[in-house]
């Protein structure tokens, strides 16, 4: 069972966002039959049967084994991941495009950009899955706290001019063998543990 998963299909999509299905998948953590999951969610075992085929169907969920109950056949699932994210190449019509408007300190591009690279990853784990490779990703999660919004602007400048001195030290058009990467550094304020909205703070830009 993979950690996370991708789902680039729309049809795929659509089937994990029914609420029901959903709570399947988060059951589907270990394996169960439709039995046990019937009793956990409060559905007839037809039902869950029939949600099951779907999330199936879609490679949502898969066989883990079958055991025989007497005349019964009993059938093991389990989700084929732990989470699942939905990549805007479900929604191929209608996703953002980041340079259509970049704007550095526009969050709404920040979103597009957070988009693509949601897209690009799933793109690349589902062809490396494929192949059965690895794919070569690095990222950075880190926290820091600043004192004034000019601290912030401050440090944004740096950021900048130290990822462009970096990538112009490795940057190398003429290298035959090389390989394209794409670079993405974000900085975004810190969701609170309990989201609550905060209204007229100096310094704060606003986008609506």
């Amino acid at each position: 069972m993979d950690e996370v998963a991708v789902i680039e299909d729309a049809a795929a999509a659509e089937v994990s966002l029914d609420p029901m299905r959903a709570r399947l998948l988060s059951e589907l953590s270990e394996p169960a039959s439709a039995t046990m999951l019937a009793a956990r969610v409060g559905l007839a075992r037809q039902k869950v049967n029939y949600h099951l085929k779907a999330l199936e169907k879609h490679g949502l969920v898969e066989l883990v084994e079958e055991r025989r109950k007497g005349n019964v056949t009993e059938r093991m699932m389990r989700a084929t991941a732990v989470s699942f994210v939905i990549s805007p190449t479900a929604l191929s019509a209608v996703q953002p495009d980041p340079g259509r408007a970049p704007d550095q300190l526009s969050a709404r591009w920040l979103l597009a950009v957070a988009a693509r690279l949601v897209r690009d990853v799933g793109a690349l784990i589902t062809g490396a899955a494929k192949a059965d490779k690895r794919v070569a990703t690095f990222a950075i999660d880190g926290h820091v706290r600043f004192a004034s919004a000019a601290d912030r602007a401050a440090f944004a400048e740096e950021l900048a001019a130290t990822v462009t001195s970096l990538v112009s030290r490795y940057h190398d058009d003429t290298a035959a063998g090389g390989r394209d990467h794409r670079v993405v550094v974000a900085l975004h304020p810190s969701i609170p543990a309990t989201p609550q909205t905060e209204t007229g703070r100096s310094g704060e830009t606003k986008e609506s």
